[in-house]
């Protein structure tokens, strides 16, 4: 131990910053050969979970009650649905919907996120089923014309989706124009690279293999230090009413 007691994770009223060193390992009921790190969840009361899952060769995760949203850093996870069966090989993503049976099983060993959500269905909208694709068949666009900062819209942005995820690459140097401050939550991993961080009062340096979760109206700025791009994993809930999205 380099640092007995020292850790940059920290957990504020409005946000948390959660570093490797920290990470605690777990089982999710159904899970087969693999451990999930719990990131975020309503104990902290965020409106949504995410988590990662480790898997060993033939590996499994189990089944969920919310609809979820996978998408595979590393390795090949199979998912099996509807009668077909998929393969993930990293960037490549799924949404399944609230109620969908499936099975997911680790090819290889490899590591992917998870973010789960109840569903807030809108009279009239149908919710949606599967959508299983690539961040690479994803076309990039600027962020307020800053060709240096890109961003991959990786679900439809429709109302049959209740929240959004985004991967956002930043070239060294890149950075948000501006302080955000909104009414949405975000789940942030870092999958690349690194930068500083601002959330609320407070200035972090985050890496690659960081989380982070900020609660609504946490002021929030990014800028990309390092020699290679910085790359985020990005949620945040979307397309629905304030006072529905707090109906729980």
């Amino acid at each position: 131990m380099d640092n007995p007691g020292q850790t940059r994770s920290s957990h504020q009223p409005h946000h948390l910053l959660l570093t490797p060193d920290t990470f605690v390992r777990t089982t999710l009921p159904g899970m087969k050969n693999a451990s999930a790190i719990v990131h975020i969840g309503p104990a902290l009361g965020a409106r949504f979970t995410e988590y990662s899952v480790e898997f060993e060769s033939n590996g499994e995760l189990g089944p969920a009650s919310a609809q979820r949203f996978l998408y595979v850093i590393e390795g090949a996870i199979v998912l099996e649905t509807d009668g077909k069966r998929h393969e993930l090989c990293p960037r490549g993503y799924a949404y399944l919907g609230q109620g969908l049976a499936h099975r997911l099983v680790g090819k290889q060993k490899g590591r992917m996120a998870v973010i789960e959500k109840q569903y807030l269905p809108v009279d009239g909208v149908i919710a949606p089923r599967l959508l299983v694709s690539s961040e690479d068949a994803i076309k990039s666009h600027p962020l307020d014309e800053d060709l240096d900062l890109q961003v991959k819209c990786l679900l439809p942005d429709d109302c049959q989706f209740d929240f959004a995820v985004n991967t956002m690459v930043y070239q060294p140097g890149a950075a948000l124009s501006m302080v955000e401050m909104h009414v949405m939550e975000h789940g942030l991993l870092m999958i690349e690279g690194g930068g500083i961080y601002r959330l609320g009062d407070s200035w972090y340096p985050v890496k690659a293999g960081d989380f982070i979760w900020m609660g609504p109206w946490c002021p929030q700025w990014f800028g990309a230090i390092g020699k290679t791009p910085a790359k985020y994993l990005i949620y945040k809930d979307w397309n629905r009413h304030p006072l529905t999205s707090q109906a729980r």
